[in-house]
Order: C-alpha cells, then structure tokens, then sequence
C-alpha cells in the first residue's frame, strides 16, 4: 500500500503533509521547525518512517519562470542529504504558488499573522502533495 508524505523546505520551518489512506489528497500533519542541517535531516526520515511513508515528495522552489533561484540550490542540497538517509524514493514537486495559496486560505478562515506560521507551512506541504496525487492519479487513469 503506497503511503506519501510531503515537506515544504524552509529556511526555518518545514511544512509536513500526508496522503489520506486511498491516496487521492493530501492532509496537512505538522510543521517542524529547523535546529541543524543534520538534525533536521534525522529528524524528517523517522518522520517518514513513523508515517509509513512509501514515497517522500520535497517542493522544489524555482522562479516564477520555471528557473532556479537561490532557493532551488539550496533545497535540492537539502533533499540530496535526505535520498541518502531514507530507503524509500524522493521526488520533487514544482511548489510554485503553493505557499501564496496556504496563506490566503489561512486569511479567508479569519486567523491571525501570528497564528498563521504555525500553519501555513504544513498547509503548503499539503499543496505540494495534492499537486503530485492529482499528477499521478491522472497518470493512473
């Protein structure tokens, strides 16, 4: 049974979600917030592990054209350091948008700034993974 879980890779937070048991949406689970390159490293494999996670999909920023920005360096670092810690395969998901529409959901809900990093990260995540569900299924279909 395929198990995905997404992470929405920040400077500070990462953004955690989870596919619902029929893999057709993603479900936002947690945000985690950053310590060391190592630890954060550790600390999202026993994630992926505790969730039962059959395939991880990272959100690969990039520029508004589809070209690397800095941040897209410096993501995919962090992601080749995760293919090496984990069993399961990591594929990245464009995120492009996704962290833009986690906050306008988080503001048409009526919650406050402070509030929202607490959230917005792991709703970003479930972005990122409805996106590669709806890719997939369509593959499937």
């Amino acid at each position: 049974m395929e198990r995905y879980i997404a992470f929405d890779i920040g400077d500070k937070r990462i953004g955690v979600a989870v596919s619902d048991p029929f893999n057709t949406y993603a479900l936002p689970s947690q945000t985690y917030w950053r310590k060391s390159f190592a630890q954060d490293i550790q600390a999202l494999a026993k994630i992926a592990a505790e969730k039962g996670a059959t395939t991880i999909v990272c959100g690969l920023p990039v520029n508004f054209d589809g070209s690397a920005a800095l941040q897209t360096q410096k993501t995919q670092k962090f992601i080749d350091a995760l293919k090496e810690a984990v069993t399961v395969p990591v594929v990245c998901e464009d995120e492009r948008f996704t962290t833009m529409m986690a906050h306008e959901t988080l503001i048409s809900e009526g919650m406050r700034r402070e509030k929202r990093k607490n959230y917005v990260d792991a709703l970003a995540a479930a972005n990122i993974l409805d996106g590669y569900l709806n890719k997939i299924n369509k593959a499937k279909n």
